[in-house]
């Protein structure tokens, strides 16, 4: 039996949630599975449905870890455990057991100045797990420049589901929707510094002039977006920009898929660093090409020129050429058509192949 160790699962709603969920789903196929997840309102009907046994800890955040290691290790004191997989360097930190242990990174969980406190921290769980797993090689690049031992790491990009089809009611709606708007930008995002909405729409005030009827759809929620809709309004863009939140799966799909490119020129912001960026691959399985930022790991997600364009994010003038240059001819059209054919290497069904390696070595 394997645990899977995580303090973000579903019902939440999010990449980690998506990703640890899919982690966990995949490997019950193959292993006896166990996974010890943070309590979360409605958790329940979700857990029953689940093939593998859930066991939720609650109680006040501070405590909750302690409490969570607690019962891990008497766990494992009680059965046959093989390994110990965590979503976190923070989730394997008060484990007292001596079992293998496997930890996933991301990139903005270990972007801690090298020396300090949390850098030690980090170090001292790393240095006492069998593999660490880095969604791209910008962030294993980057862990190792923190000090984390070269020679413990292996690559392996975040898996995505295959899409159903979507239904033509759905897909029907979003064309009543956007009406005549063309071309159609699209992000799918939290709002928050790193995700860069700013420069798109700074860049769409110049893109207007040349295609009266273009459109951004933003999709998403977070602590920006009250900033971005202000500046909309200072630049008199609220005709182009078009705001969605809380809306079902199924219409966000159908909104991407009804668009020409998905952009997210990603930036660092502070120690906050786009790791990979699993919302490209989820663009490329409808034929929509990417623009994504130079600066972290959209390089795995984005082949440069044939799948979407990398571009600097601080760079305005590169953001505005990089939409304006797939826009002429209609580039985007041959580059939607490679990202599809080449978005199955990300599918759960050949990901996880990479992780049965690892764990049957």
């Amino acid at each position: 039996m394997y645990l899977i160790v995580t303090r973000s699962y579903p019902p939440t709603l999010g990449g980690m949630q998506s990703l640890m969920w899919g982690l966990s789903n995949e490997l019950s196929k193959n292993f006896m599975i166990k996974v010890f997840a943070d309590f979360e309102d409605n958790h329940k009907i979700f857990d029953e449905e689940a093939s593998f046994s859930i066991e939720r800890v609650g109680g006040p955040k501070l405590l909750r870890k302690y409490r969570k290691a607690y019962l891990i290790d008497d766990f494992i004191k009680k059965n046959k455990i093989k390994g110990i997989i965590a979503d976190h360097w923070k989730s394997l930190e008060n484990l007292k057991t001596d079992k293998k242990k496997y930890c996933l990174i991301h990139g903005k969980e270990i972007n801690h100045t090298k020396g300090s406190s949390l850098n030690k921290r980090v170090l001292k769980v790393l240095d006492n797990v069998e593999k660490i797993i880095a969604n791209s090689e910008y962030t294993k690049n980057l862990a190792i420049e923190l000090g984390i031992d070269k020679n413990k790491f292996v690559v392996i990009n975040p898996g995505i589901n295959q899409v159903q089809d979507l239904d033509k009611k759905i897909l029907d709606k979003v064309e009543s929707i956007l009406s005549i708007k063309t071309p159609r930008l699209i992000t799918v995002s939290r709002f928050d510094k790193r995700k860069n909405h700013e420069k798109v729409i700074m860049a769409l005030r110049n893109l207007k002039q040349i295609y009266p009827d273009i459109v951004y759809i933003c999709v998403g929620y977070g602590d920006e977006e009250e900033n971005i809709k202000k500046l909309v309004k200072e630049l008199d863009l609220e005709t182009q920009v078009m705001f969605f939140k809380d809306i079902s799966n199924n219409l966000k799909n159908a909104l991407v898929a009804k668009s020409n490119i998905f952009v997210m020129p990603s930036i660092i912001h502070k120690k906050s660093v786009e790791g990979f960026g699993i919302a490209y691959v989820e663009a490329a399985q409808y034929g929509i090409p990417s623009i994504g930022g130079k600066d972290g790991g959209a390089v795995d997600a984005i082949e440069h020129q044939k799948t979407g364009l990398i571009c600097d994010g601080n760079n305005l003038d590169d953001i505005y050429s990089s939409i304006n240059s797939m826009l002429e001819n209609k580039k985007y059209v041959e580059y939607g058509k490679i990202a599809k054919d080449g978005v199955s290497k990300f599918y759960w069904s050949n990901i996880i192949e990479k992780y049965k390696k690892i764990l049957e070595n």
